[in-house]
This record gives structure tokens, C-alpha cells and sequence, in this order.
């Protein structure tokens, strides 16, 4: 994992929150077709630091959109 691929994962997360709205990080994983957890949560906190997401939690699941 390379800073540059963290940084094309959280355009794809963005680019996926903002067609779709409200995802679970479930649901995100599948929709942006990333491989793996380790990528998709990196992408997250990219995208997290920048002030560009929400997130919430219903029991189990954690929810994210765009801010």
C-alpha cells in the first residue's frame, strides 16, 4: 500500500459517497469494489482528516457520507 493508492482509494470512496449518499462501510466496500479493509478504512481517514465525511453507528454497522 502506497500513498498513492491510498489517495486513488479515497477519489473512488468519494466519488461513490457522493453518487450514492449514506452508505454502510459494508455496502461502500462492495460498491467501490475495494479489496481490502486495510485500503477502504486508510481511504476513510484520508477523506475523515480532510473535513469531507460523517459517520455514524447503528448497532453493528457503521454508517459514512459525505460532510
Amino acid at each position: 500500500m502506497t500513498i498513492d493508492s491510498i489517495g486513488t482509494a479515497a477519489g473512488v470512496v468519494w466519488t461513490a459517497l457522493s453518487t450514492s449518499g449514506k452508505l454502510s462501510v459494508k455496502d461502500l466496500k462492495k460498491e467501490t469494489k475495494i479489496k481490502t479493509d486495510k485500503v477502504l478504512f486508510a481511504a476513510l481517514g484520508w477523506l475523515a482528516k480532510e473535513g469531507k465525511l460523517v459517520f455514524d453507528e447503528d448497532g453493528d454497522d457503521l454508517y459514512v457520507w459525505l460532510a
